[in-house]
């Protein structure tokens, strides 16, 4: 895919954005707020599954290798 092609595709999803969201009826100050509205709340939730969606995982992980009858050895059970 060349250059120019690229060029043209971006810009055509550019306007299928545009047209989905109708955000081409609106004033430039208004697509200013609307667009930094919807890049905030997208890095925020980026942001979000980031930092907790691991924690989530592991407190699942553990508690189903919990459930499963396959628990993990306490360091502190075993110097005693």
């Amino acid at each position: 895919m060349d250059i120019k092609s690229m060029k043209s595709y971006l810009y055509w999803l550019y306007c299928q954005f545009e047209l989905i969201t109708c955000s081409y009826l609106m004033e430039p100050w208004e697509k200013l707020l609307f667009y930094t509205f919807n890049i905030s709340m997208l890095v925020m939730v980026l942001y979000t599954a980031y930092i907790f969606v691991p924690v989530h995982l592991s407190t699942a992980f553990q508690f189903f290798w919990h459930l499963f009858g396959n628990q993990q050895e306490n360091t502190v059970s075993i110097v005693k």
